[in-house]
C-alpha cells in the first residue's frame, strides 16, 4: 500500500504491524523480528518464531494483546541516528534480521536511520505512525492468516513465519470486506477452474505452467477467434515466432538487463566441432521477434502504419510464492501486437484502438474499468532507459493524446514500460483491487536500438514510431478474470458447452438425437444427457456445471416439434418451436449476444 494513496490509513496500518509484533514478543518469549509493512487490505509482520509452531488457533490471544496494547494509549516517539548507533540499538534489542537490514540499507547508501518506540517495545522503522495506540480502530482489524516467506523474498534464505491482517478505518469496512472476500471465494478462478474442468496444474509440467484442459481451450479458442476478427477488421496482418531465441536478439532489445532476474535460464548449445557456445532464451516478450520481421525487407511510407499481431507464447520465471492460479503464471500467451508508424500518425492510431478496446469491453459488459496513464518516476532513473529527451517527447505526446480524446484518466507516475509510457486499462476484481488488462505502449527506444527505420516521400530514411498493445491481456489472466466476472456463468458464444439436450424418457432419444447430430452440424457444443440418473438430478447436475441452455424433450415436445428452454439463471422455461430455437440459438452464438451479468451486480 502506498502512503500517498491515504496517509491516514496508511499510518493506522503500520501502526498496526507494531502493535502486533510487540503483542507476539510479549507472548512468545525470543521471537525475532523480519519487515512489518501496510497493504493494501492491512498488514503483516515477518516473524522467527525458533522453531515453534504457530497457527490461527493463537490468533484469539495475540488479537486480545493487541488490544490491551490499544486501550493502554501508548505513545509513539521517533530516534533518529547514525549507522553505528542504529547497528548497536539492533544488537542491543536482539534483532538479527534489522541487524542485516541496517548493514543492506548502508551498502544502498542510506546514512541515516531511525527507531520507533512505544512503551517496551522498539523497531527499526521509518515510520510514519499515529500519535498513540489509543487512535487505533480495537474493533476494525483482524488477523487473517499465517504463511512461510522466505527472508528477502530469497528461497536460499530461512523460512520465516507471516502473519497476514486485515485492517480499516472502520468496523463496516472491515465487515463489508469480509462479506465481499466471503463471495469472492465462492467465484475465485481457482475454485471455478477446478470445478468447471479448465485448467490443471501438474508438478511434472511445473508451477505456474497450466495445462489448459478441454473446456478451457475453448474459451481460450473463442476468445482469440473473436480478438482475430476484430483485428482483421482494423487492418492488423497475423504473424507467427519462435518461443526462443539467441542471447544477443535479447542484449539488443534491453530485456536482458531489464528482465534477467524474472527470465528462465538459458539454454546453452555446445558445438564440440569448433568449441563455440549459443545460449538460447526462452522469450519474455514478443516485441523483439515483430522488430525483426519489420526489418526483414525495405519499408516504404506507404507501407505504415504496419500492424502485425500474435498470440505468442512468452515465459517469465516468477517466484513461486508469487504465483496464483492463472493470475500470476510461469508460462501466458499474449494477445500482441506491434504497430510501425509515422510519427503524425500515432494520434489517429490510438483513438482507434481506444474505440476498438471500447467495442470489445461492451462485447463482454465490462463497466468498472479505468484509464491511467503510465508515466516514468523521475527518481528512478535506472529503472528506464533511452534519453531524457526521448522521454520528454514521448509523455508529452501520449499526455497530449489522452488530453485530445476526452477520456477521464489518472496519471500513475513510476508505472512506465522501461522503455516508454502506456495507457493502461484498468479493471477491479471483486475484492475492488486493480489489475491492468489491456494496454497501448508508446515506444521511441526499439527504433534506435533495432536500427529501423522506412523510406520517406523523399527516399531519405526515418525512423518509425512503435506501439506495444494488448488488448485482452493473456489467455490466463483474461480467463481467469472472465471466470470469475461471470461467476463461472459464461455467455452462450463462450461457453464450453453450450448446450445440454434432457429427454424425459428414452422414447424422445431419437428426436433429441436428431436435433443433436443438426447443432452439431452448425458448430454448436451440444451434447446429450442418456444417462440413468433421475430428471431433477441431470437439471441440477448441469446447473451446476453453468450450462446455458437445456432442452427439455419429453412426448409433447416430440409430437409438436419443439423444445422447452430452461436458461441458466432465468426462472422461467420457454417453448418454441424447433426451428425457431436453432435460428435464434445460432444468431445468439454468431453476434455474440450477452444475456448474462456479471457478479459485480450483486456484490
Amino acid at each position: 500500500m502506498e502512503e500517498r494513496s491515504n496517509p491516514e490509513l496508511y499510518a493506522i496500518r503500520h501502526s498496526l504491524a507494531h502493535v502486533l509484533a510487540q503483542a507476539v514478543q510479549q507472548q512468545f518469549s525470543g521471537v525475532t523480528l523480519g519487515f512489518g509493512p501496510p497493504t493494501e487490505t492491512g498488514f503483516y509482520y515477518d516473524f522467527d518464531f525458533r522453531g515453534r509452531s504457530v497457527s490461527e488457533k493463537d490468533f484469539p490471544a495475540i488479537e486480545k494483546g493487541m488490544r490491551r496494547i490499544i486501550q493502554e494509549k501508548q505513545v509513539y516517539n521517533r530516534t533518529d541516528c547514525s549507522f553505528e548507533e542504529a547497528l548497536a540499538k539492533a544488537e542491543t534489542l536482539g534483532e538479527p534480521y534489522k541487524v542485516m537490514n541496517i548493514k543492506m540499507l548502508k551498502e544502498r547508501g542510506v546514512q541515516h536511520f531511525s527507531f520507533y518506540s512505544n512503551d517496551k517495545f522498539e523497531d527499526l522503522c521509518e515510520g510514519p505512525h499515529v500519535s498513540d495506540t489509543g487512535v487505533l480502530p480495537a474493533k476494525a482489524f483482524k488477523l487473517d492468516r499465517v504463511a512461510g516467506a522466505y527472508w528477502l523474498g530469497d528461497e536460499r534464505n530461512i523460512m520465516l513465519t507471516r502473519i497476514y491482517a486485515l485492517a480499516f478505518e472502520t468496523e463496516e469496512e472491515l465487515k463489508d470486506f469480509l462479506r465481499r472476500r466471503e463471495i469472492a471465494e465462492t467465484y475465485d478462478h481457482k475454485k471455478l477452474g477446478k470445478e468447471l474442468g479448465i485448467f490443471h496444474f501438474d508438478d511434472l509440467v511445473g508451477k505456474g505452467l497450466p495445462l489448459w484442459l478441454p473446456a478451457g481451450t475453448v474459451i481460450r479458442d473463442e476468445v482469440e477467434t473473436y480478438a482475430k476478427e476484430m483485428e482483421f477488421k482494423a487492418g492488423y496482418q497475423r504473424v507467427s515466432t519462435p518461443n526462443i531465441a539467441k542471447k544477443q536478439l535479447y542484449l539488443m532489445s534491453k530485456h536482458l538487463p531489464a528482465y534477467e532476474d524474472s527470465m528462465f535460464p538459458p539454454m546453452i548449445c555446445h558445438h564440440e566441432d569448433t568449441g563455440y557456445e549459443e545460449h538460447f532464451y526462452l522469450r519474455p516478450m514478443n516485441c523483439p521477434h515483430h522488430h525483426l520481421i519489420f526489418k526483414s525487407v525495405q519499408r516504404s511510407y506507404r507501407d505504415l502504419p504496419l500492424r502485425l499481431a500474435e498470440y505468442g507464447t512468452t515465459f517469465r520465471y516468477e517466484q513461486s510464492g508469487e504465483l496464483s492460479g492463472l493470475l500470476r503464471v510461469r508460462g501466458m500467451t499474449l494477445n500482441d501486437a506491434h504497430l510501425y508508424l509515422r510519427l503524425e500518425q500515432v494520434g489517429e492510431e490510438v483513438r482507434q484502438m481506444l474505440g476498438m478496446y471500447m467495442a470489445m469491453y461492451k462485447t463482454f459488459k465490462f463497466q468498472d474499468y479505468r484509464f491511467r496513464l503510465s508515466l516514468r518516476d523521475p527518481d528512478g532513473a535506472g529503472k528506464y532507459q533511452g534519453s531524457r529527451e526521448m522521454w520528454e517527447k514521448a509523455e508529452s505526446m501520449l499526455t497530449k493524446l489522452m488530453d485530445g480524446t476526452g477520456l477521464p484518466y489518472q496519471k500513475g507516475v513510476g508505472e512506465a514500460a522501461f522503455y516508454g509510457p502506456k495507457i493502461d486499462i484498468q479493471f477491479k476484481n471483486l475484492m475492488g483491487r486493480e489489475e491492468t488488462v489491456s494496454t497501448i505502449q508508446l515506444d521511441f527506444l526499439a527504433p534506435e536500438n533495432f536500427d529501423l527505420h522506412y523510406t520517406d516521400e523523399d527516399g531519405k530514411d526515418q525512423r518509425p514510431v512503435v506501439i506495444h498493445r494488448a488488448p485482452l491481456s493473456t489467455h490466463e489472466r483474461f480467463v481467469s478474470y472472465l471466470l470469475e466476472y461471470y461467476g463461472g456463468a459464461l455467455p452462450t458464444w463462450l461457453s464450453p458447452v453450450q448446450v445440454v439436450l434432457i429427454p424425459v424418457n428414452e422414447d424422445c432419444h431419437d428426436f433429441c438425437e436428431d436435433l443433436a447430430e443438426h447443432l452439431h452440424g452448425k458448430f454448436v457444443r451440444a451434447e446429450l444427457d442418456f444417462s440413468h440418473e433421475s430428471f431433477n438430478k441431470k437439471i441440477r447436475t448441469h446447473t451446476l456445471k453453468k450450462v446455458p441452455l437445456l432442452l427439455i424433450i419429453g412426448n409433447k415436445e416430440v409430437q409438436e416439434d419443439s423444445v422447452t428452454v430452461r436458461r441458466f439463471g432465468v426462472k422461467e422455461q420457454q417453448t418454441l418451436k424447433r426451428g425457431v430455437f436453432v435460428a435464434e440459438l445460432l444468431e445468439e452464438i454468431r453476434e455474440r449476444k450477452n444475456f448474462r451479468e456479471p457478479i459485480t451486480s450483486i456484490v
